[in-house]
Order: C-alpha cells, then sequence, then structure tokens
C-alpha cells in the first residue's frame, strides 16, 4: 500500500526537492503553497474515501495560512490527522511543544531523505 503525502511549503525548492524525495521514497504526494490550498485538498481526498496519511506543514506561509492555522482547520475536518510541523526554528512553540499545537511529531529543516522517510514512518 502507497502511503498518501500532503505537504505545505511556500518555498518553490522545498517543494520540487520534497516532492521528488517523497516518491523516491515511494510515497504518493501531493504539494501546496497555500494553507487554504492544503485544507480543500485535504477536505476533497476524504471526500473521495483517499485519505493522507500524513500531512507535512511548513509554520509559516507569508501572507497565507501556516500550519498552525491549517492544523486546526484540518482537526475540525478530520481530528485523527496525523500532522508533522515542519520548520528551520527549535525554538518555536509549535515545534517546542508540537503536540500542544495539534502535531503528531516534528520534521526540522533542512531535512535529510533518511529524516524524511524516518520521520514519516514513525508518525504512520
Amino acid at each position: 500500500m502507497t502511503h498518501r503525502i500532503l505537504l505545505l511549503d511556500d518555498e518553490p525548492a522545498i517543494c520540487e526537492i520534497t516532492s521528488i524525495l517523497l516518491k523516491k521514497l515511494g510515497y504518493d504526494a501531493v504539494i501546496t503553497s497555500k494553507g487554504e490550498d492544503t485544507i480543500e485538498a485535504y477536505r476533497a481526498a476524504l471526500a473521495q474515501g483517499a485519505r493522507f496519511d500524513v500531512v507535512i506543514l511548513d509554520l509559516t506561509v507569508p501572507g497565507g495560512l501556516g500550519g498552525r492555522e491549517v492544523i486546526t482547520a484540518l482537526h475540525k475536518i478530520d481530528p485523527d490527522v496525523l500532522a508533522l510541523v515542519s520548520s528551520g526554528d527549535a525554538n518555536d512553540p509549535a515545534v517546542v511543544k508540537f503536540r500542544d499545537f495539534g502535531f503528531t511529531g516534528v520534521l526540522m529543516k533542512p531535512y535529510t531523505k533518511a529524516v524524511l522517510d524516518a520521520t514519516i514512518r514513525s508518525v504512520i
């Protein structure tokens, strides 16, 4: 069974590289760059009976919904959503106390292929 991953990140290079890594690791990846699109992609997948196994949410999306806002919306849609907070700031409260913010785990940037895979597997 192929696991489905939904990634939110506003940086095109991270989206491109992570998409390649996820595909090489055997995951089915959907990439979004706006929080609103992430919420809609998750909602649509649930409606089609093809939920995402893990969502990876960048905390900061300039001019739009970031990880904190998106995880709140996703929990309203699906209380069982599994989400990783993704950030380069190890001191951010949403990273330090990720469970308090509704996240299942943390994926610190920059990450390697091995760390990406191990982190995803740790929450599935």
